[in-house]
């Protein structure tokens, strides 16, 4: 096993010493990819290593930077629905309005797998909530269509 590949292994196994210590051995490994194109911060947001995200932040990883799809750590974490992870990241600045390859934001994400926390968080960070997905759909759409009265009335608000 290469050094990136082991790097990625103990990502996925949240083992946030062993990153910290491998990054301040070779800060390349923050750009590292994996086959899909996955970033080191998008695999940790995804698999809900909080300690490993703040880690690699720590050390310099891109927050917005994007996998094979176009997605960010963000719209991950926004899909999963990892509200600490979610805060982490939009403390430390992460852009809430990117869009990926099927038109969709952290916004839709959230409204679509009803998050209600999350999507809160998102709008009280600005998040525009006029972008459409590939489908035409907003996250207000998004919400009705999943029968989330209670993420139709949030999203109200902020319209």
């Amino acid at each position: 096993m290469n050094a990136q590949e082991l790097f990625f292994t103990e990502i996925k196994n949240g083992n946030a010493k062993a990153i910290a210590k491998m990054v301040e051995a070779d800060t390349l490994l923050l750009q590292a990819k994996d086959g899909r194109g996955s970033t080191p911060l998008i695999l940790a947001a995804y698999y809900n290593h909080l300690e490993v995200v703040k880690v690699l932040l720590q050390h310099g990883a891109a927050i917005d930077a994007v996998d094979g799809a176009g997605n960010t750590a963000l719209m991950g974490v926004a899909f999963k629905g990892y509200e600490e992870i979610v805060t982490q990241l939009l403390d430390a600045g992460a852009a809430v309005d990117t869009i990926n390859v099927m038109g969709a934001t952290a916004l839709i994400y959230a409204a679509t797998f009803k998050h209600v926390n999350i999507t809160k968080m998102l709008l009280e960070k600005g998040a525009n909530m006029q972008i459409k997905d590939a489908r035409g759909n907003t996250a207000l759409d998004h919400a009705k269509l999943q029968e989330m009265p209670e993420l139709v009335v949030l999203l109200e608000q902020y319209s």
